[in-house]
């Protein structure tokens, strides 16, 4: 039996071609994959928002992939990544920002980190402490778009969108104010200071302030700004004067504004428009003098007491100010003259002329001085309080004062002047207490006690005659006696003050005149009583009769 196989049995392949259709369909299924991702890339890329860059000065609180950006609480974006600045002296934040958020990207827009602050009057950011810092977004109100920013050290204390107007401030140092001091209109808050600089010539500061609708509308072209920071303690020639305006302008400081009443129905001043910034209100209310003309008056007398800006008065009427007070050595004398330059407003002597005829009209101040300096006009220091010490400088009519002259060639001219009735008083005081030194006081007092010692032996002597007497005489005359004896004691102690008074050991009192007199008295009783003894000498035995008691 052959074990060869059987060919026969083993089934023929068979080729089947693979059908054209089916391949292509395999096709399908990637490409249509791929079409998907596009899509979806294409929409996301569609979708996605502007990319920004913000540089800070450090990084603080912000962190890569968790630092939200928000606009008015609303997420509008997130930080994709931070890094050190190439000169390492910022930080640059970039941001991703949602495309419906991207109008707010615009020139004027502000960015800055908040976190929990305590500024000034307020505390904010107080959210932070549980979900941590985020940067905050001021959309501006410009119209080109921008992607590249520089965010603020700190929140803006106005919104840009915040009704209002902003107003520039011009002063000589910026005192205790800060941002976000407060502005006051009427001691209302109405405003807050937003910035400040130093000017470029390093002689002033400039402040930029907020003030609040409706509020802006009282801020007129002659509006004056003035500093209402702390307490304002004034000492000076009107007295002692202490304003303030409110608490928190004690402790962080303010600005007050007012408009003079003569011109509070004008219109209201233009935004971003400059004024001054005073240093108190007493300055910042002065009305202002067109012409301002600058004289000086020497004096040859003490001036302590006498402080710039001291007023100059006319019969109650302030008409200058002193400008400058110096001193200075006169050759010829061989003393020192104390000139004062004062700044004279001629324009307020305008209401003396009652008719009216010079309204409108330039004052001839030279033509003027001259015929008041003629009649008498002379400017005297005189004391303004007695509390304070403070001088000032008066104008007034000394009609029997020497002829002067002002010399108009001399820059700035010469105002005569009068010595001050204190230094009169002074002077006066001195005279009489020179005619004082010179009285023999010394000699007085000497015969005086020579007065009392000759009286001191007279009575003594009297007094034996009446103890003599006191048991000779009749009953009828024990009454004398008795009133005898009364004035004697009298007399005694009289002469013992004056004795105590002239003593050696203690010195001449004031009221040794005094003294004197109630001696006088006690002489004077003793020469009566001696004179009617001497014409009645019976009454020592019979008594004073009933009609003479």
């Amino acid at each position: 039996m052959s074990n060869s196989p059987d060919h026969t049995e083993i089934p023929e392949a068979i080729v089947e071609r693979r059908r054209r259709r089916s391949s292509q369909l395999i096709w399908i299924v990637p490409i249509i994959a791929a079409l998907i991702g596009i899509s979806l890339a294409v929409k996301s890329y569609m979708e996605r928002g502007p990319v920004i860059t913000i540089t800070f000065k450090n990084g603080e609180g912000i962190e890569a992939g968790k630092t939200r950006i928000k606009y008015k609480e609303v997420q509008i974006g997130e930080v994709k990544s931070i890094k050190i600045a190439g000169d390492r002296s910022h930080v640059v934040v970039t941001a991703e920002i949602k495309k419906e958020a991207e109008d707010l990207l615009v020139e004027d827009t502000r960015f800055w980190v908040v976190s929990a602050r305590i500024s000034g009057n307020s505390v904010s950011g107080l959210s932070t402490l549980m979900e941590g810092p985020y940067i905050g977004v001021d959309a501006g109100l410009s119209k080109g778009h921008k992607y590249e920013f520089s965010g603020l050290d700190r929140p803006p204390v106005v919104n840009l969108e915040a009704p209002g107007s902003q107003f520039v401030l011009h002063a000589s140092d910026i005192g205790s104010l800060d941002i976000s001091s407060p502005i006051y209109y009427r001691r209302m808050q109405v405003g807050e200071v937003i910035a400040y600089e130093l000017d470029k010539d390093g002689k002033g500061v400039t402040i930029q302030v907020f003030v609040r609708a409706p509020y802006n509308q009282y801020v007129k072209p002659n509006t004056r700004f003035w500093h209402a920071s702390g307490i304002d303690f004034t000492l000076d020639a009107g007295g002692v004067r202490v304003n303030t305006e409110s608490m928190v302008s004690i402790l962080l400081g303010g600005i007050a504004f007012q408009t003079p009443e003569v011109r509070i129905d004008s219109q209201p001043a233009a935004a971003n428009s400059s004024f001054t910034l005073f240093a108190d209100r007493e300055s910042a209310m002065k009305n202002p003098d067109a012409v301002v003309e600058t004289y000086v008056m020497m004096f040859r007398q003490s001036v302590r007491g006498l402080q710039i800006g001291a007023p100059v008065d006319l019969r109650g009427v302030t008409v200058g100010e002193v400008g400058k007070i110096s001193v200075e050595l006169d050759a010829n004398r061989k003393s020192f003259s104390m000139p004062v330059e004062v700044k004279f407003y001629p324009e307020r002597l305008r209401a003396s002329y009652r008719d009216g005829s010079l309204q409108g009209k330039p004052i001839d101040s030279h033509k003027m001085l001259d015929s008041l300096v003629e009649n008498g006009l002379r400017a005297q220091i005189r004391i303004a309080s007695l509390l304070t010490g403070q001088l000032y400088l008066a104008l007034d009519f000394f009609p029997k004062s020497p002829k002067a002259k002002i010399d108009w060639s001399r820059k700035p001219p010469e105002l005569p002047t009068m010595t001050g009735s204190m230094e009169e008083f002074q002077t006066a005081l001195m005279q009489i207490l020179q005619k004082l030194d010179q009285l023999p006081l010394k000699e007085l007092a000497n015969d005086a006690r020579g007065t009392v010692q000759t009286l001191e032996t007279t009575l003594k002597g009297v007094d034996k005659l009446l103890r003599n007497l006191d048991t000779s005489v009749l009953p009828e005359s024990h009454a004398m006696l008795q009133d005898m004896r009364k004035t004697l004691g009298e007399a005694r102690k009289t002469i013992a003050d004056t004795k105590r008074t002239l003593s050696a050991a203690e010195p001449l009192p004031q009221d040794l005149r005094n003294t004197l007199r109630e001696l006088g008295r006690a002489a004077q009783s003793l020469r009566m009583l001696s004179d009617y003894l001497e014409q009645h000498p019976e009454s020592l035995i019979r008594g004073k009769k009933e009609d003479e008691r």
